[in-house]
């Protein structure tokens, strides 16, 4: 088993080299293979076998912090250069109403799905139902908010210790399937709004906004341009974290109950910070970096995050505890469930079905990747829907619990 941090993140850097190899290779097996399997899949998916298979332990790694709070901001400012803000608000309301039918869908489906598999198959989860509703809480902050929101459930229902580090296998298992589904979906938005005759055109006017930009001012980088790239991604992700340990200390100490919206959080203003300030700057000539390929080495930062991301993906985790792969299987099964219809009643892009879910059930580490799968300069759209998720995160999950209290008395 391969503890070494730096041995990991060569293994990360070999299999994201060996995707990007194959799937522009002109052989027709690795064609006719990525027609079917987008590449963004397989940067996650193949790492969490390294996981699975015992080749990596990431109990002791840095490289998920490290990709979070360093690679996560810096890819943030470099993504949102080039992007039209105005743009982004004529996106319209239906992101904003799949955003809250997802919140919804976690709300109810954690009882409904208690309800379900109590009914179906009483002898699954064990005798003691009042510890499994408690644990059940601590996911749905994690799937409305984020982390922050998760804490705070273990400590308003405080679930035993034992049925809370199941239950955060199952959010981090769960969660990290259904975000391969909406890559997979990403890859196949055009077929899927065709047959749900889904008005994209605001989506298809906001990247060719940013296309043209691109058209017009590319050029081929030099090094000073790499090294402008890099002092600004990283200068603006030091700003960020600069921000962050003033604000969110400020915010505990005088503030604590703004903790249920996450500001007392750094990692949520490190987000923000790192968000505006790459806004900001597309106003300024600053954004002309597009040109010698920023948001593309942006691309390069959020794919390492994916590998690393799916490095915390242990599929043996889910023959230990079945029972509760199952109740969380069939929780967010519901959740998908009415994303999908609500996408079809209203007929919007599979794009704000995607980001809007993601944006619940992953936060800002990951929602970001699944809106940047559809195009690059749509990655501030799902960071600014996983802020509204943190606002709401430790409500909704706190209704949640008084529900499943009731399903399981």
């Amino acid at each position: 088993m391969i503890t070494n941090d730096a041995v990991q993140l060569g293994l990360l850097a070999l299999i994201l080299g060996a995707v990007f190899y194959t799937s522009h290779s002109n052989s027709p097996v690795f064609k006719n293979f990525y027609r079917y399997v987008p590449a963004l899949l397989l940067c996650y998916f193949l790492p969490s076998l390294l996981t699975t298979f015992g080749i990596i332990d990431t109990h002791d790694s840095q490289l998920y912090y490290v990709a979070t709070r360093y690679l996560l901001p810096a890819s943030l400012v470099l993504l949102t250069l080039s992007i039209d803000f105005k743009g982004i608000i004529s996106l319209g309301p239906k992101a904003l109403i799949l955003f809250l039918t997802g919140t919804v869908g976690i709300i109810i489906g954690g009882p409904l799905a208690l309800l379900l598999v109590t009914a179906i198959a009483p002898d699954l989860l064990g005798a003691n139902l009042d510890d499994v509703w408690k644990g059940m809480t601590t996911v749905a902050g994690s799937w409305i908010g984020g982390g922050a929101n998760q804490a705070a459930m273990k400590e308003i229902f405080k679930p035993s210790d034992q049925i809370f580090s199941s239950m955060v296998a199952v959010d981090v298992i769960i969660a990290n399937i259904w975000m391969a589904v909406l890559l997979t979906m990403a890859s196949r938005s055009k077929e899927i709004d065709a047959s749900i005759g889904a008005d994209t055109s605001a989506i298809t006017e906001l990247r060719q906004k940013v296309e043209t930009l691109q058209a017009s001012i590319m050029r081929i980088p030099s090094l000073n341009d790499l090294m402008m790239i890099a002092a600004l991604a990283f200068t603006l992700t030091g700003v960020a974290h600069f921000g962050a340990d003033i604000i969110a200390p400020f915010f505990k100490t005088h503030f604590p109950d703004t903790a249920r919206f996450s500001l007392t959080s750094s990692f949520f203003w490190l987000i923000i910070i790192a968000t505006s300030l790459g806004l900001g700057l597309s106003f300024t000539r600053v954004r002309s970096l597009e040109g010698a390929g920023a948001s593309r080495v942006g691309s390069v930062l959020i794919y390492f995050l994916v590998a690393t991301i799916g490095t915390h993906m242990d599929l043996k985790a889910i023959f230990e505890t079945p029972g509760y792969f199952v109740l969380g299987a069939v929780w967010m099964a519901i959740h998908a469930s009415l994303m999908l219809i609500m996408c079809r009643a209203i007929k919007a892009p599979v794009f704000y079905m995607a980001v809007g879910s993601q944006a619940n059930v992953g936060g800002a580490a990951s929602a970001p990747i699944v809106a940047a799968a559809f195009h690059p300069s749509l990655a501030p759209v799902g960071v600014l829907l996983a802020v509204l998720g943190y606002a709401l995160g430790t409500y909704g999950a706190w209704f949640c619990g008084q529900i499943l209290q009731v399903v399981a008395s």
